[in-house]
């Protein structure tokens, strides 16, 4: 794949969470590292119960974290170990985040490293939600949506 110029160096966030679509970040991972983007993986509990990390690892030649205890990688800010990753990334992409996460970000939670990560993060963010139809039209979620949305979020689906 060529590389992209916009992408190129970009310290990429890429956050995965427990959904049957999370297969689909494995491949984002890959061609955003092929595009030249140094991509950082954190999954949540539930993500890593859909694709390991080992296989984000190997497809981005990078660490990949699920916990707010581990270190981050080189050249990342220390001073606060689970903050450096949101400190350094250009762009967040949380792909898929699911209700259940769209609903800890609304409420401005951070009961795990991604969530967390998300409160601290000063980059843009874009969301790519993967439910059941019926969840996402719950008046809870589009709720939880449009708070996210005047917030600065962008979306990117859900596509059926």
């Amino acid at each position: 794949m060529e590389l992209i110029p916009l992408l190129k160096d970009k310290r990429i966030l890429l956050g995965v969470t427990g959904s049957v679509a999370a297969y689909k970040a494995a491949a984002l991972a890959s061609h955003l590292t092929q595009a030249g983007a140094l991509v950082d993986v954190v999954l949540t509990e539930a993500g890593t119960r859909f694709v390991a990390p080992l296989t984000f690892e190997a497809l981005t030649g990078r660490p990949a974290y699920t916990d707010m205890w581990r270190t981050p990688g080189e050249g990342l800010p220390t001073h606060i170990a689970h903050v450096g990753l949101a400190e350094a990334a250009d762009l967040l992409i949380i792909a898929p985040v699911t209700a259940h996460t769209l609903a800890k970000l609304a409420a401005g939670l951070a009961d795990n490293l991604l969530t967390t990560l998300t409160l601290a993060a000063s980059c843009p963010l874009l969301l790519a939600p993967a439910m059941d139809c019926g969840m996402w039209a719950h008046p809870a979620t589009q709720s939880n949506v449009n708070i996210l949305r005047e917030r600065g979020a962008h979306f990117a689906g859900p596509v059926r």
